[in-house]
């Protein structure tokens, strides 16, 4: 059994973004339901916010494929609105992540996994799974091009 899981089911938002200088800055992944008292923030690698980019994009072209009946998502935001809220106090360092599709919701899933010492099971990892709108997703999406 994983150390511990949060379920963001469904969030209110979704973000990510940067801090710091070019170089030198630091990613972060966030969300938070109404009902949190503070959002969740993960510290998520360059590279892992331009592949879960990558991903959404994919999969909201898969969706549209196999769904053809639900209308597109929008990319347009307030970037003032997607900039990550204080307090900035991460959760943990992201290790694994991970898309999914749940089309009886009509939900799309980002799931984290911490950073596992070596020689453990990322399986058994702390984890948060964000439970977004297609729109909430698509809105990262786009946001995320202008942060990295």
């Amino acid at each position: 059994m994983p150390a511990s899981e949060i379920d963001l089911d469904p969030v209110q938002h979704i973000t990510a973004d940067a801090i710091g200088q070019p170089g030198q800055r630091v990613f972060y992944l966030q969300g938070w339901r109404e009902t949190d008292p503070q959002p969740v923030t993960l510290i998520i690698e360059k590279i892992q916010l331009q592949s879960l980019a990558l991903g959404i994009e994919q999969m909201i072209i898969e969706i549209a494929h196999q769904k053809p009946e639900l209308a597109a998502p929008q990319a347009d935001y307030d970037p003032d609105r997607m900039r990550i809220l204080p307090p900035v106090d991460p959760l943990f360092r992201a290790g694994e992540m991970g898309i999914g599709y749940d089309a009886d919701h009509d939900r799309i899933v980002v799931l984290v996994r911490a950073v596992t010492p070596e020689g453990e099971d990322p399986a058994q990892a702390a984890a948060v799974r964000f439970w977004c709108t297609r729109q909430q997703a698509r809105m990262l999406s786009a946001w995320a091009a202008e942060v990295i």
